[in-house]
């Protein structure tokens, strides 16, 4: 896969809003992820640790928060959902590492975990097959208009990114990417 037939980025169709500021003390826009990042089957044996988030600039309107993870260059046709946290309350402006990751209970009360594309609950590493070219890993935090989305922790990754489409009044992304 070259650049240039690369899918677009995970929301590039949805309409534009604003932009604010998202930062990590694990990741960065366009760096390698780390072994902390990373799943732990399909022949890797990484952390499966979601990263510290932060973010601030949001708009004053934001009532509420939700965080998504997606490889858009995952060779199933639609991406890859890695982690969909969603109800993320207004004043909870960061996430400790592995907070969205099993067993973990450092979530804000309220916080919905989705099933994401490996059939689990919560944030789930990275893992391209391997010889494929560094994946890109789209990590968003979408400010809403709402407290919370009208989904439930069964519904599929599709569902989550129609209410996003319609309550996301902002977005912040870092992209690191992650290769074999």
């Amino acid at each position: 896969m070259t650049e240039s037939n690369r899918p677009p980025l995970t929301f590039a169709f949805f309409p534009e809003v604003a932009s604010f500021e998202v930062t990590s003390d694990d990741i960065g826009d366009g760096a390698t992820l780390t072994n902390a990042q990373v799943a732990n089957f399909m022949g890797y044996s990484g952390e499966n640790l979601s990263p510290q988030l932060s973010w601030s600039g949001f708009p004053p309107a934001t009532k509420g928060f939700a965080v998504t993870v997606h490889d858009p260059d995952a060779p199933t046709g639609s991406g890859f959902w890695h982690w969909l946290a969603v109800n993320i309350p207004a004043d909870v402006n960061e996430l400790a590492t592995g907070a969205g990751s099993e067993g973990s209970d450092d979530l804000p009360n309220g916080v919905l975990q989705l099933r994401n594309d490996a059939g689990t609950w919560g944030y789930v590493g990275a893992a391209p097959p391997a010889g494929d070219p560094a994946h890109r890993y789209v990590h968003t935090v979408h400010a809403l208009d709402v407290e919370r989305l009208d989904v439930e922790a069964n519904s599929s990754a599709a569902i989550v990114g129609f209410n996003l489409r319609f309550h996301a009044i902002a977005r912040a992304q870092i992209v690191p990417i992650f290769g074999s």
